[in-house]
């Protein structure tokens, strides 16, 4: 997996550079894993703007601005949430395009409506409208987390491509 996410990183990194962007991440379940890889390469200081870890429901409203009604309605694994936190990110770093995450991980806290596993994705670029979407992942809470960072930083260069659906 790591081989996999260091390859989706020197990708992203590349896009970037050529654009002259910069990226911003908002994480909850991966807690600034995402960070941490994006930053792991040498030089990527220059297209790496700041990381928010919103793990609870209060640091979500408070850094990333998410109306506590959206998750009050929604809960913290949902689109509507994760939609708030990517244009929250967007809006309160100096980053060019953001990208968001929000799981169960598990072992527990997954229901049937909202299995171990399910993680909403978003991401974003100055201007336009958030893309979201949702995987269902399978293993434990380690390959879990680990997916969700390859996923988000693979979608966030798909993103950036215009290959997102």
């Amino acid at each position: 997996m790591q081989y996999e996410i260091e390859k989706a990183v020197q990708w992203l990194s590349d896009q970037l550079q050529e654009r002259g962007w910069r990226v911003a991440t908002a994480e909850s379940c991966t807690a600034g894993w995402i960070a941490k890889a994006l930053t792991d390469p040498a030089g990527s200081t220059a297209w790496f703007e700041r990381g928010f870890v919103s793990y609870s429901n209060e640091s979500k409203v408070e850094m990333l601005g998410v109306s506590e009604q959206t998750i009050q309605q929604y809960g913290a694994v949902s689109e509507e949430t994760v939609r708030e936190m990517v244009t929250g990110a967007l809006a309160r770093s100096h980053a060019e395009v953001t990208l968001a995450v929000s799981g169960i991980a598990g072992p527990s806290g997954g229901s049937a409506e909202k299995p171990v596993g399910l993680v909403w994705f978003g991401w974003q670029c100055g201007g336009q409208e958030p893309h979201c979407e949702q995987h269902i992942l399978d293993g434990d809470r380690a390959a879990v987390r680990g997916q969700t960072v390859l996923l988000a930083v693979e979608g966030l260069s798909k993103f950036l491509r215009g290959d997102s659906t």
